[in-house]
């Protein structure tokens, strides 16, 4: 994930993207979902656009990927903020307000591996807006 991170730092100036950065939130209340989805609202920064990671989500390829962010930025957005569920997924509530809601398809991933996907794409998406070589399809 971190060489990924690195990789869309560098890359996405350019197309006036990035860098990304990661913030963690933990409900040690052990409340659920529902505290989880406060937290993790406290965290999107204002402003930015929100993309919740959910299996009922709406499935994108690459490119269509690097089109809805470049959406955001061109609309002015000041940043997109992906939200990952913990181990109970996020709360319905969090979904429903989310910008977009994306699926990496209908199984259901663990939130560290997510993290990992979701970086590679989102250096694949700039690659792909930066007309890079990286995504050769």
């Amino acid at each position: 994930m971190d060489d990924y991170l690195r990789r869309l730092g560098r890359a996405g100036g350019p197309v006036g993207l990035g860098p990304a950065s990661v913030v963690e939130v933990e409900d040690r209340s052990g409340r659920g979902a529902g505290a989880e989805a406060e937290l993790l609202r406290r965290a999107v920064p204002k402003g930015a656009a929100v993309c919740a990671l959910d299996e009922r989500g709406r499935m994108h390829d690459s490119p269509g990927l690097a089109q809805l962010l470049a959406g955001w930025r061109d609309a002015g957005r000041s940043g997109a903020a992906f939200v990952i569920g913990g181990a109970d997924g996020l709360a319905p509530q969090m979904r429903d307000e989310a910008d977009a809601v994306l699926s990496f398809g209908p199984m259901v991933w663990p939130h560290m591996l997510v993290r990992v996907m979701l970086s590679e794409q989102l250096y694949r998406a700039v690659s792909i807006l930066a007309g890079a070589p990286y995504h050769r399809a």
